[in-house]
């Protein structure tokens, strides 16, 4: 027997028992985009690392430690997208989307980062992304804050999450509060991690996303971001916080969130759950503006979220709110050659009739009570039962599998008394 071939660790099957938990997330939150007026995108999987090392910042951990690179035939980097930003902004300043207009952009798709694989964080992983360019208000950063609070509501999940928000400044704001940031944390480096030491020259605003315990007590003593805002992100914050209290979201103002990308300006903000273990993070974004010029563009503001498909799955299956939406409504049971051939017809009949109808017309032959068996773990509401009897009388068969008294009624009779029901 040959050696069995497994899956790349990481690097997951989404399985039939699992994938309805994709469909709704997938579905609600197209209809929702669609709703706000946003338009989607599809990027490619692989891009030039280049793009990633210039937007991403080359002293990052998904730079120096988790991208999937090589060299092609032509001996070009390439990169396996560790995340969808930096590609939607290629694509939009290549395809010419950004002269002189706004766009408000969305998309979906795999990304990859070699790390340790746990609950809710693989080395393929899948994200929906939101981008905004042209728009430097705090309106269109509220609109995505108001937008993704709308997303867990009709997810059920709203109980489930809490927004933080924080302000990252200008650049020269940032550069200012890291000079005190680097002062500070340089006068206590015996209390620093490795990660952190390595962080203190190159990145030392991500030390304070520490998640290491021993260092809560530093950096909750650290200076502040906000005490080295300038006046236009006091003001562009000052803003959006009351545009959220006036629509009701309630937040947490966080002065620890930083972001791990070195391309956020001003607006910050995370969804956070305490239902995911250390992954806590199931949706995050912020502002970009100067991300579009270092790639290459002119000048276009920028905004955006992406969130974690696999984690709001979970949360979802552990908390039972998939539904029952999946399941079939009718399972066909078919005995005998001539109602297997009939079978087929009388199903299709009853599709074009009922185009929304969940039908699983059994296959494969097997006794009349294997195949009632089989309707019945289909978790159908209806069995459908044709026989020699049946079609003799022009009729079919129809058994309630969750409680009821089975009928005998003509096809059009099912059809009329199936659209009452499903």
């Amino acid at each position: 027997m040959a050696q069995q071939i497994k899956a790349i660790r990481g690097m997951n099957d989404i399985l039939p028992e699992n994938i309805h938990y994709w469909h709704r997330i997938e579905g609600t939150v197209r209809t929702l985009l669609g709703r706000y007026g946003y338009n989607e995108i599809r990027m490619p999987v692989i891009e030039k690392t280049e793009l990633f090392k210039r937007s991403i910042g080359e002293v990052t951990d998904i730079v120096e430690k988790e991208m999937y690179t090589f060299d092609d035939r032509n001996g070009d980097s390439l990169t396996m997208r560790p995340e969808g930003t930096a590609g939607c902004v290629r694509a939009a300043i290549q395809n010419g989307l950004l002269h002189n207009q706004t766009q408000r952009l969305w998309y979906q798709g795999a990304m990859f980062r070699y790390e340790r694989p746990q609950k809710g964080r693989y080395r393929q992983f899948h994200q929906i992304g939101v981008e905004v360019f042209g728009m430097d208000g705090p309106d269109i950063d509220a609109e995505l804050i108001l937008l993704s609070a709308r997303l867990w509501r009709e997810l059920g999940m709203e109980s489930m999450v809490t927004l933080q928000l924080n302000s990252l400044g200008s650049a020269d704001s940032r550069a200012a509060y890291r000079d005190k940031l680097t002062a500070y944390l340089g006068q206590r480096k015996e209390q620093l991690d490795e990660d952190s030491l390595r962080r203190l020259d190159s990145n030392p605003l991500r030390i304070l996303d520490s998640k290491n315990p021993d260092m809560a007590e530093l950096i909750a003593n650290a200076p502040k971001l906000t005490e080295e805002l300038d006046d236009e992100s006091k003001q562009h914050f000052d803003a959006l916080c009351r545009t959220l209290d006036a629509a009701g979201i309630k937040y947490e103002i966080n002065p620890c969130l930083v972001r791990g990308l070195d391309y956020y300006s001003k607006t910050v903000f995370e969804w956070v759950t305490d239902l995911l273990g250390a992954q806590g993070t199931v949706c995050a974004g912020g502002r970009y503006d100067g991300l579009v010029t270092q790639l290459g563009g002119k000048e276009s503001s920028a905004v955006g979220f992406a969130m974690g498909i696999e984690r709001l799955a979970v949360m979802m299956q552990e908390n039972g709110l998939g539904g029952d939406d999946h399941y079939p409504d009718a399972y066909l049971v078919q005995v005998g050659e001539r109602a297997m051939q009939q079978g087929m017809i009388v199903a299709e009949k009853m599709r074009d009739a009922l185009p929304g109808l969940r039908l699983i017309t059994h296959c494969g032959g097997g006794s009349f009570k294997s195949q009632f068996k089989k309707a019945d773990r289909s978790n159908a509401q209806f069995a459908l039962i044709l026989g020699d009897d049946e079609i003799d009388k022009g009729e079919i068969g129809i058994k309630p599998l969750r409680g009821g008294e089975q009928q005998l009624l003509t096809v059009d009779a099912a059809i009329e008394y199936l659209q009452q029901q499903i």
